[in-house]
């Protein structure tokens, strides 16, 4: 092996070393049996990251309006605690948030079913603490979402 192969897989990541060494890591979501494209697929990062500024700007706004009375400081942290509260709602009940609903993404168990109120909870707290969120696993599924023991599909 030359030195540019090395540098290309020191540069590219382990998965990529792994992946010219034979591992088949196979499609996100194969693990939990889902399909690779598609309704039920796992959803994109893009995707979820636009639900997820949908729902802050909106969490920002009935913030503003309803508590902050004009103070953009207090909207910020209003905000987060509108956002725990619609997220246990509307996760809780529809299996999905206003901007997941948008962006055509639910939230399921990973055997496919509703998730518990008990876990909806811990997944909504997770996601409010934000360090969870950013941390994924190979089938694109955030800590709060593993914790969970949830997957957000594509509708």
């Amino acid at each position: 092996m030359d030195n540019r192969q090395a540098i290309g897989s020191w540069l590219s990541g382990p998965r990529a070393a792994a992946e010219e060494m034979g591992a088949d890591f196979g499609h996100r979501g194969k693990r939990l049996g889902l399909p690779e494209h598609g309704p039920g697929s796992v959803a994109p990062l893009g995707r979820r990251f636009g639900a997820l500024f949908i729902d802050w700007a909106l969490c920002m706004v009935i913030a503003y309006g309803l508590f902050a009375r004009g103070d953009q400081q207090a909207a910020g942290n209003w905000a987060l605690g509108v956002f725990l509260v619609l997220s246990v709602l509307t996760v809780g009940t529809l299996g999905c948030t206003p901007g997941k609903r948008l962006m055509g993404i639910r939230v399921v168990a990973e055997n496919g079913g509703r998730l518990t109120f008990g876990r909806v909870i811990v997944r909504s707290v997770l996601v409010c603490l934000a360090i969870p969120a950013l941390v994924w696993d190979r089938d694109g599924r955030g800590l709060h979402d593993r914790l969970a023991r949830a997957v957000q599909v594509r509708i």
